[in-house]
């Protein structure tokens, strides 16, 4: 599959993003479709996506909450 005919993803901000709202945005369409979860900087939403597994994602998600402040 080529990256023209991809649908777009509707993305959402993290919960954590208290910095004015630039942070991580995930797209979690897409994950309950394909198991794969797009990852981009909210700060570059034209920028590159990282494509992680769901539990790559889980792994991640745990990490932040463990250094969360």
């Amino acid at each position: 599959m080529t990256r023209g005919n991809i649908p777009p993803f509707e993305w959402r901000k993290s919960s954590y993003s208290t910095n004015g709202g630039n942070c991580v945005e995930w797209a979690p369409g897409r994950a309950s479709t394909t198991g794969v979860v797009p990852v981009r900087d909210s700060k570059r939403p034209t920028g590159p996506v990282l494509m992680v597994s769901r539990e790559a994602f889980t792994g991640l998600v745990t990490l932040a909450r463990g250094a969360a402040i």
